[in-house]
């Protein structure tokens, strides 16, 4: 029998016969591996362990710890739910059970009634029975003819629609939990676990109604959402966290902090109050210092213009689903969901020579996008946004210092805010692309010089690269561990050469610019939403809404009271009274409720000595202090832009 090579990530290299299981891989390797391998990566491909090797390949065995392994362990619980569905309600169809990023999975099931609380303990102990069991993840290749004549046989209407839509040339493949003859069957590319006795313990979170294919003209599906870990512990700890990601729910406290507010008369688009305005145009502000400081020039451009504009730079070709339109003078508009086609024309109106370049053009322009309802989630997911938005225009030998310039600056950012643990991805160049292979691997190579030259760790993403050139993304962890992707920064090839745009290079020649796309934020939104949530709404000095809020205890201190207020706001900063009838314990209690960072009780003692007792959030009262010395410390912790 022919033998092959094994090479593992650490670059070692196993024989094995030709046929040998990825199962019996790991079991070669040691007993630990066999026990925690889900899945196997091999040759960049997801697959089963019980898949065969019948040639050399490079593998990567996937376990809990892998985020593929977890996507791969929560899809498998998927489908144990679905079985135990269909095992207590007969009558149900299945339809599609994803793994999603936050670590949940669902399933969609067309039922007769909605589910209910009783519903789902008992669907959740049938799982347990299933489990139990130990059934195997059995894949099976089919035709199209035999795939459609299996699930017309089970009554599967939806499995039908779902087959008819797999491209022609994709392999079409079930799967089969069983132990023994029978068992359930999805149609399902795969990979699962060895068997569902893998699973640990489960969790059923919740039900609810989704529209099949989130299309409202469809009919009205039951989503059952799920959580499974290896270990009771690891579940406990993620329902804590669950339960501190609820409390700190920006929605909820948008509401409860007087920050936002959405109305049915602008669906998904936010309206902020004046306190969430202040909070909004710092960050604006904030990004606005940075630009001062790497050499941005702000423009400004419409937010109606000519489709033809979008025609040009392919947005309406691929993104018209998600674009508003309008008709003006019996021409064709459209409502602006990017600023580079703008910002492409802007550069294109001026004769550039390589002097000129790099041009920088930041934009804070208000973008529309239309969101379908069902996608759509507070701040986080909006149809009416800005970004911290940007493009330059620069030649190819100027990437790698206008990308280093980049990372520098979001990196500052990032620290203000406390998001330390920074995950960057490197996006290669996809199978389709535009632009010659040697302007991809030089391109290619400056982005990995600016990383390299920057000292950060990152991830190579060979063929995730946009058509168009490739990117580096920015994911940052918040305060519940939660990965969220805030910065980008892409090379584009492709809208230079839609639009023609050019610079006398230094041979007098006309010589093509690459323009990069980058933001450090993202959606000014939803980095807003991001924060409340990280930091539970409690702002840093500098960025609250209100630093300051002085609570007089009775009137014979209003005056004294009024005087800091006129002192403090006359000093900038930003300052209320709370000169209610309501006892002071109510005043302090609403000031913290409202995350105030400073509160100032005045009393006779204070009035007497022209002092201040300072009561900071979230803490008990630190006492009199002096109030020039409160002043200082007050400006030192509010000082703009921090840092």
């Amino acid at each position: 029998m022919a033998q092959i090579a094994v090479i593992l990530p650490d670059g070692n290299q196993l024989a094995f016969d030709s046929g040998v299981t990825l199962g019996a891989v790991a079991a070669a390797i040691g007993p630990g591996l066999a026990r925690a391998a889900l899945a196997a990566e091999v040759d960049g491909r997801m697959v089963d362990l019980a898949s065969t090797l019948q040639a050399d390949a490079a593998v990567r065995f996937l376990t809990w710890r892998d985020a593929e392994g977890q996507s791969v362990y929560r899809h498998s619980t998927a489908h144990i739910m679905a079985q135990a569905v269909q095992r207590l309600f007969p009558k149900a169809q299945v339809t599609i059970g994803p793994a999603l990023e936050d670590g949940r999975f669902y399933y969609d099931f067309d039922v007769e009634q909605p589910f209910t609380p009783e519903d789902l303990e008992a669907i959740e102990a049938e799982m347990g029975r299933i489990i139990a069991e130990d059934q195997s993840f059995e894949r099976r290749e089919l035709s199209r003819d035999e795939a459609a004549e299996l699930f017309r046989g089970l009554g599967e209407d939806y499995k039908l629609e779902l087959l008819e839509a797999i491209p022609p040339d994709e392999t079409v493949s079930v799967y089969r939990n069983t132990n023994g003859e029978g068992g359930w069957v999805d149609l399902c590319r795969g990979p699962h676990l060895p068997s569902t006795g893998r699973v640990g313990v489960v969790k059923l979170l919740t039900s609810s109604g989704a529209y099949w294919r989130g299309d409202s003209a469809n009919r009205m599906l039951q989503r059952i959402y799920g959580i499974s870990f290896p270990d009771r512990k690891q579940l406990a700890e993620w329902l804590r966290l669950r339960e501190e990601a609820e409390r700190r729910d920006h929605r909820r406290l948008g509401r409860e902090l007087d920050l936002v507010w959405f109305s049915d008369v602008a669906p998904a688009s936010p309206f902020f109050f004046p306190r969430g305005t202040i909070v909004y145009n710092l960050l604006v502000d904030l990004v606005r210092s940075f630009y001062r400081r790497f050499g941005y020039d702000e423009v400004i451009t419409p937010q109606i213009m000519s489709l033809e504009l979008f025609k040009t730079s392919g947005h309406y070709e691929a993104y018209r689903e998600n674009m508003y339109f309008v008709e003006v003078d019996e021409q064709a508009y459209a409502v602006k969901p990017m600023n580079c086609p703008a910002h492409a024309i802007m550069f294109a109106s001026r004769h550039h020579s390589y002097r000129d370049l790099p041009v920088r053009y930041a934009d804070f322009g208000r973008l529309h996008r239309y969101e379908a309802s069902g996608v759509t989630a507070g701040l986080t997911r909006v149809r009416s946004f800005a970004q911290d938005d940007a493009h330059i225009f620069c030649a190819v030998s100027q990437i790698e210092d206008e990308v280093f310039a980049f990372i520098d600056m979001l990196m500052a950012i990032y620290e203000l805010f406390g998001f330390a643990d920074v995950h960057i991805d490197l996006s290669l160049r996809p199978e389709k692309a535009v632009g010659s292979d040697e302007l991809w691997a030089e391109a290619e190579s400056r982005l990995r010089a600016a990383l390299d030259r920057r000292g950060v760790a990152y991830r190579e993403a060979p063929g995730e690269g946009a058509f168009y050139g490739p990117k580096i993304d920015f994911m940052v962890s918040d305060a519940l561990g939660r990965r969220h992707q805030l910065g980008t920064c892409q090379l584009d090839f492709n809208m230079p050469e839609r639009f023609d745009l050019h610079f006398i290079n230094a041979a007098d020649q006309h010589e093509r610019p690459v323009m990069v796309h980058r933001a450090a934020l993202g959606s000014i939104e939803r980095f807003m939403g991001l924060l409340i949530e990280h930091c539970a709404g409690v702002f840093p000095v500098w960025l609250a809404p209100e630093q300051v809020r002085v609570v007089p205890i009775g009137e014979r201190h209003l005056d004294y009271a009024r005087g800091l207020v006129a002192d403090l706001a006359q000093r900038g900063h930003r300052v209320t009274i709370d000169d209610s009838a309501d006892r002071t314990s109510a005043k302090i209690a609403k000031a913290e409720a409202m995350r105030v960072p400073y509160m100032l009780v005045c009393g006779d003692r204070e009035v007497e000595g022209g002092t201040v007792s300072v009561r900071e959030q979230g803490m008990k009262d630190r006492g009199a202090l002096d109030y020039e010395a409160f002043v200082a410390e007050l400006a030192e912790r509010s000082a703009f832009p921090p840092g």
